[in-house]
C-alpha cells in the first residue's frame, strides 16, 4: 500500500506529492522534515496509523506542533494503550501534541441533547440502535482494507465507534458504562468477520441499556435515546426530542468541519481539546472491543477499565 499526501500551493495550482513510491526526497519522513510543516492530520487505514503517528510525534520541531489522527485510536486495546503510554512517557506535550478525531462528538444534534440530559434528572436507561445494509459496490466497501479487513470487527470497528462516542456523550462523564455482555453474528458473507452486535450494558449509576448495531441487516435507521426521571431525550434524523417536544437541529456536514475548528482553536490556546484526547478515543474503542470479545465468548460479561476520562 502506498501512503501519500499532496501539498497544495497557495494558488491551488502547485502540487507536491509525498508518498512511499514518489522517489528520493518525497517520503513521509521528508515531508515531516519540512520547516514549513507544523500541523499534521493523519487519516489512514486502521492498521497503518500507529507507525505514522509515532513518526509525526517524534519529528515535531516547534512549540505546540499539533498532530490529529483519525479514529479509532488503534486496532485494539493492547495497541492503543501501548501507543498512549509511549506518548505520555516519551513526548513533551508542551512541544508536540496528539489529538484523536471523532467527528460525532461535534454533531450539533448530539451536543444539544447532551446539554439537556443533566437537567432531566437521574438517568434511568439508554438505548442506541444503528441499522444499515452495506452492499458491494459502495465507495466504503470497495476500499481494499475495509473489503478484506485484517482488523477486529470489520465495519463494526471502523464505523461503530462513532455511535458509541455518541451514547457516551449523552451519558456524560459522571455516568460511564461499567460492564456489558453481547452477542455477535456475521449476517452477510461479504462483511467478515462479524457485521452485527447486540449488547446489554450497565452504567455507573445502575441504569441499564442496550446497543444494537448492524451493517448487514434490512432493518434501517439510527437513534440514541436516554430515559431520565423527567422524560426521554432522543436524537434521530436531524432532530432532538425532549419529552414530547421535537426540535429540528442542523448538523454541519458529518461533524468534521467543527471538529477541525475545535482542534485549531484549542491549539491556538496551547492545549488539546478534551474531546480529542487519546484517552477519550480509547474509551470508545474499549466498549466496541468488549462487545466483540463478549460475543466471541457466548455473551460473557466484560468489565470495562478505561471509561473514566
Amino acid at each position: 500500500m502506498s501512503i501519500g499526501v499532496a501539498i497544495i500551493g497557495g494558488d491551488s495550482t502547485s502540487v507536491t506529492l509525498y508518498s512511499d513510491d514518489s522517489g528520493a526526497g518525497k517520503t513521509y519522513d521528508d515531508l515531516l522534515a519540512r520547516d514549513d510543516v507544523n500541523a499534521v492530520i493523519i487519516a489512514l487505514p486502521i492498521l497503518n496509523q500507529p507507525e505514522y503517528i509515532k513518526k509525526a510525534l517524534l519529528r515535531g520541531k516547534h512549540v505546540s506542533d499539533p498532530r490529529l489522527s483519525e479514529k479509532p485510536v488503534a486496532k485494539d486495546i493492547a495497541t492503543a494503550t501501548s501507543l498512549i503510554s509511549w506518548y505520555r512517557s516519551t513526548i513533551d506535550p508542551s512541544k508536540v501534541s496528539w489529538a484523536v478525531a471523532e467527528n460525532f462528538r461535534y454533531l450539533n444534534t448530539l451536543d444539544t441533547a447532551a446539554e439537556v440530559v443533566p437537567s432531566m434528572g437521574r438517568i434511568l436507561g439508554f438505548h442506541l440502535h444503528l441499522y444499515s445494509l452495506t452492499e458491494p459496490g459502495g465507495k466504503y466497501f470497495e476500499t481494499a482494507w475495509r473489503k478484506t479487513p485484517d482488523h477486529q470487527g470489520g465495519f463494526l470497528l471502523d464505523a461503530g465507534v462513532h455511535f458509541i462516542a455518541g451514547i457516551r456523550l449523552l451519558l456524560g462523564k459522571e455516568n460511564p458504562v461499567t460492564n456489558l455482555s453481547a452477542q455477535t453474528v456475521q449476517l452477510q458473507k461479504h462483511l467478515p468477520p462479524v457485521d452485527t452486535v447486540d449488547a446489554a450494558l450497565k452504567a455507573r449509576n445502575g441504569a441499564t441499556g442496550t446497543m444494537s448495531m448492524s451493517f448487514g441487516t434490512t432493518f434501517s435507521g439510527m437513534e440514541w435515546k436516554v430515559a431520565c426521571e423527567k422524560g426521554v431525550v432522543s436524537v434521530s434524523n436531524g432532530s432532538v426530542k425532549i419529552g414530547e417536544k421535537e426540535k429540528k437541529v442542523e448538523d454541519e456536514a458529518s461533524g468534521v468541519p467543527p471538529e477541525v475548528r475545535a482542534w485549531g482553536k484549542a491549539l491556538s490556546e496551547g492545549k488539546v481539546n478534551e474531546r480529542q484526547s487519546p484517552e477519550e478515543a480509547l474509551a470508545d474503542l474499549e466498549i466496541l472491543e468488549a462487545m466483540l470479545k463478549s460475543g466471541e465468548n457466548g455473551g460473557e460479561r466484560v468489565e470495562l477499565n478505561h471509561q473514566v476520562v
